[in-house]
């Protein structure tokens, strides 16, 4: 298959390898993978707060490098559940906010060939078993967007069980939300810090080495949280544990979802 990349701006700036493990893990899949690098933003941040006029523009800007790329590909994938989510329904309620009727045409046509990974993996490319090997405890905390949006469900844990050498363990009130959520942990910080302190705790008691969720953003919030309190366990995307083999092995680096040189 022919597949786009949708890196997020979230993982261009923050989280790269993110981006890099997806396409290490698709093109080991055998697939060809695809980036344009006119793409920028999805517009959740604007969209989750309710500056849909100010979003439009950002909508606008994401068909316009993805749709013309529609015969060409056969899926647009992006490693984030809370990106995903907004190009798969909040496009289209910036189209209808603005009254552009050909927006959101080409809004559903877009939308209709974008995936998260866990979804092209599983639904697209029929595959659980990606050949990884990741020997550590893991435990996997399903993002708000990933789980209540796009309702990826067992998805992620299928390919997690999968993983060679992994020990996968359960999440005390797994489907809690970290207390992220973009703006929200900036207009409501303290609310915000008393929802991930709780979800640190949680991660905590676990005993799990590494927590592994698809949206690095509420990964990054996790893991400052584990940070400041001199925790054990450390953040990881879904895209770099199935990226990692016994050839090429993930290793652990100090910085916030980072491989180390």
């Amino acid at each position: 298959m022919r597949i786009s990349l949708m890196a997020t701006c979230l993982a261009d700036v923050m989280a790269p390898d993110v981006a890099r493990s997806t396409v290490v893990l698709l093109e080991r899949l055998g697939h060809e993978v695809v980036f344009d690098p006119r793409q920028t933003c999805c517009g959740q941040m604007h969209t989750n707060t309710g500056y849909f006029s100010e979003a439009a523009p950002v909508v606008r800007q994401f068909v316009d490098v993805f749709e013309p790329q529609l015969d060409e590909v056969d899926a647009i994938v992006m490693p984030s559940g809370s990106c995903a989510g907004c190009v798969r329904e909040q496009h289209a309620i910036v189209a209808r906010h603005e009254g552009d009727a050909r927006l959101g045409e080409r809004v559903e046509r877009v939308s209709a060939k974008t995936y998260e990974l866990s979804e092209l993996l599983v639904d697209v490319l029929k595959v659980t078993d990606v050949g990884a090997y990741f020997p550590h405890t893991v435990t996997y905390h399903p993002t708000c967007h990933s789980m209540r949006v796009l309702k990826v469900g067992a998805r992620p844990l299928k390919l997690l069980r999968a993983v060679d050498g992994i020990e996968v363990v359960n999440l005390p009130s797994s489907d809690t939300c970290c207390g992220f959520g973009g703006t929200f942990s900036v207009k409501n910080a303290e609310t915000s810090a008393a929802m991930v302190s709780d979800k640190a705790a949680n991660v905590v008691a676990s005993g799990a080495d590494f927590v592994v969720a698809g949206d690095a953003s509420c990964l990054m919030n996790i893991g400052g949280r584990l940070s400041r309190e001199g925790a054990r366990p450390r953040p990881i995307h879904l895209a770099q544990i199935l990226a990692s083999t016994r050839e090429d092995p993930f290793v652990p680096a100090e910085t916030l979802l980072g491989r180390a040189s």
